[in-house]
């Protein structure tokens, strides 16, 4: 009773100090925004006035408010950290905003946005705090399913990313099987081949059988380059390239040639990767084995090249040698250069045949076309 005796005393001083008949503190009591003030001079800072908004908001009569602490609005789900800051910033004498769940009379809940500020006197003493209310619980309750619907579709997408992790890996285990298997069949193709080659006599059968296992080492290349990668859909021209440079020159051992190599990184779809591959393949083996016949060297070492960059919507192959020349080259007319010609309409690509003064150059412009580079 002493605590409110002397309450009330504060708040008759409050309106003595501010006068009355003062519009503003009229103002404070029927404005619909709830406020208090509270006497800061007093043990435990006591509320010394509510305005009638604050009473309509908490269910207390004003005798029940009046000389008590506004703890009493707090409750067993009241957020601690925020009542932390709100008793630090009273102690330091600074303005503070937060959301706190504060609850009613009847012990129904609301969402209390809720600014304190503190008054000072003239000597710059703080006197009195200063508290609005106003209930912003639809807006939580608005921020809360949002959040559940934040939540739940982050499990969702979670769950889909597992799914499709798990699909992926399904997919990426059957393609390595197809690959073993594909390598496999292609060990058993090449293996008859090399057995039919060994078997037959005639120099031209034997050159066509060797043709045909170039082609095939060609195409195995291009599937244990694809399959190296994590990236199944795309295949890396310049790689292949390197790989085959050195299996082809390991099987001709052919010391009085060099390869000289300018291959500027470039990819491609994997459903292109075979077609190209054999062009490459065609198109350097020609070089090799056509370019340089026995004594046309005279003790030089003769020069393959093979280049590969980008220019504008196109990817640009170029294979030349130092040889004998197209006009002098056995393979003028020959099957590979059959083939070559049917895959680049295949690959929509045209390839030019060009004297390199010496030897030969082919060129092969194949457009981008959505080709990854």
């Amino acid at each position: 009773m002493t605590d409110i005796l002397r309450s009330e005393r504060a708040a008759e001083a409050l309106n003595a100090e501010h006068g009355a008949g003062d519009p503003f503190a009229a103002a404070i009591r029927a404005t619909r925004m709830a406020m208090i003030v509270t006497d800061a001079r007093q043990a435990d800072n006591p509320i010394i006035f509510a305005n009638d908004a604050f009473l309509a908001l908490t269910g207390y009569q004003r005798d029940e408010v009046i000389g008590r602490n506004c703890r009493f609005l707090q409750g067993p789900d009241t957020d601690r950290d925020q009542v932390d800051r709100l008793r630090q910033a009273i102690a330091e004498g600074e303005d503070i905003a937060v959301d706190i769940l504060n609850y009613r009379k009847d012990g129904t809940t609301f969402w209390n946005a809720l600014y304190l500020s503190p008054v000072r006197g003239k000597a710059g003493e703080i006197v009195y705090f200063f508290a609005s209310q106003l209930n912003v619980s639809d807006k939580k309750r608005a921020e809360f399913e949002l959040g559940d619907v934040r939540d739940r579709l982050e499990a969702a997408v979670a769950e889909r990313t597992r799914e499709l992790t798990q699909a992926l890996e399904q997919k990426t285990a059957l393609l390595h099987e197809v690959d073993h298997r594909v390598k496999n069949n292609l060990q058993l193709i090449s293996s008859l081949l090399l057995l039919q080659n060994r078997r037959v006599t005639d120099p031209a059968v034997k050159n066509s059988l060797r043709g045909m296992l170039e082609r095939v080492s060609a195409i195995a290349t291009v599937h244990r380059r694809l399959f190296q990668n994590e990236d199944v859909e795309r295949f890396d021209v310049s790689a292949f390239v390197r790989d085959l440079v050195s299996d082809m020159m390991g099987s001709a051992r052919r010391d009085d040639i060099k390869v000289r190599l300018d291959l500027e990184r470039v990819d491609i779809a994997a459903s292109k990767a075979a077609p190209l591959a054999l062009v490459i393949s065609e198109l350097f083996s020609n070089a090799l084995r056509h370019g340089f016949p026995p004594e046309s060297l005279n003790g030089r070492v003769g020069e393959i090249f093979v280049g590969l960059t980008r220019q504008d919507a196109e990817f640009r192959i170029e294979i030349a040698d130092d040889g004998v020349g197209v006009e002098n080259s056995a393979s003028s007319g020959g099957f590979g250069l059959t083939i070559v010609q049917l895959l680049c309409q295949q690959l929509k690509a045209r390839s030019q045949t060009t004297p390199a003064d010496p030897g030969t150059r082919v060129v092969v412009h194949l457009p981008v076309n959505g080709v990854h580079h």
